[in-house]
């Protein structure tokens, strides 16, 4: 059986959380071995909205080194810098000229990020087709996506079927990947809403790099619901519902467990022992993290990674190129 083609991306704006870890980056580890994937830090996204040079620097580096301290293996998937492999600016300028002004305005993360602004970036508006891109020229079958994305990736499978329409079969269509198990981890001060590194409260989060007491703290200043039910009901308690889906991520217990566990016993000794939860599941990471950075071995990670990608990035724009047209640079 053929493998299929995986194709993923973490922004480097921010710190990585807690969020991105269980509702992404593990699923990453567990499709490595079942697929050939490509998990890529997107720094061209990055700077459609302003980046400090130096941060944006240090925090491409840490995803970077995150993804392996998470548990992707260099020698099962490619990891790089998206900046690295310089066909998604160009495949992006292809696909933006098929793409409509109309189709750009309708993305709801469009509309959420230039609310309110008077200038926005051109960038911001044309974000869907790079998009679009990093997709299509890796021939992806599956793109692991969230709820935010999902109108994305329509898009992309628009433009791929645009494309042969009018240029003759030549990209690959995608299909969303829904993993098997998971969770959709919310913020901490308020669980109506994904839990978010743009997020300016940094309570609201719990970062793979913070440190214990970090943890600890942002953990018992949590919002909790009224009452004192240690109970999963999401619909009726929120907030503690949230918190049971991140001690039952990190412990591998259930919910019921969980709930059994503590019942009588109120938020307080919840909250003591889920914050211990989250540190030892967090530690291994932060040791590899460390390990990683101060070695340097990164660097070399990226480089193996970004010539793996640009054979395959390559051969895609050549195909896309000559199905469009364009004249062949002699070699």
């Amino acid at each position: 059986m053929t493998k299929q083609r995986v194709l993923s991306g973490i922004q480097p704006s921010g710190k990585l959380t807690l969020g991105n870890y269980i509702g992404a980056m593990r699923n990453f580890v567990a499709l490595q071995h079942e697929h050939e994937c490509f998990f890529m830090v997107v720094d061209l996204h990055a700077i459609t909205v302003p980046q400090e040079p130096a941060a944006l620097r240090e925090q491409s580096e840490a995803v970077a080194a995150l993804f392996v301290a998470a548990g992707i293996d260099p020698s099962q998937a490619s990891i790089f810098m998206q900046s690295h492999v310089t066909q998604h600016a160009e495949l992006g300028w292809l696909l933006t000229t098929l793409s409509y002004m109309g189709e750009l305005e309708r993305m709801t993360q469009f509309k959420d990020k230039s609310a309110g602004k008077d200038a926005i970036g051109a960038g911001l508006f044309v974000y869907p087709s790079l998009m679009a891109a990093d997709i299509l020229l890796y021939d992806a079958n599956l793109v692991p996506v969230g709820d935010d994305q999902k109108q994305h990736l329509e898009l992309t499978r628009d433009l791929a079927g645009r494309f042969n329409h009018r240029f003759g079969e030549t990209l690959t269509i995608p299909e969303p990947y829904i993993p098997k198990v998971g969770a959709r981890i919310m913020s901490l001060d308020d669980a109506s809403k994904k839990m978010s590194k743009s997020n300016p409260n940094v309570g609201s989060y719990i970062a793979l790099l913070d440190s214990p007491d970090d943890i600890r703290k942002k953990i018992s200043r949590a919002k909790t619901d009224l009452g004192r039910e240690v109970e999963y009901d999401p619909q009726n308690k929120p907030e503690i519902s949230n918190l049971m889906s991140i001690f039952a991520q990190c412990t591998g217990q259930s919910l019921e467990d969980i709930r059994q566990a503590y019942e009588g016993q109120g938020y307080g000794a919840f909250k003591k022992d889920l914050a211990e939860a989250v540190v030892a599941a967090l530690e291994p990471i932060q040791s590899k993290y460390a390990d990683i950075r101060s070695s340097g071995a990164i660097h070399d990670i990226l480089k193996d990674g970004a010539v793996r990608a640009r054979e395959v990035a390559e051969a895609t724009l050549s195909r896309v190129k000559d199905a469009m047209g364009f004249l062949p640079a002699r070699r």
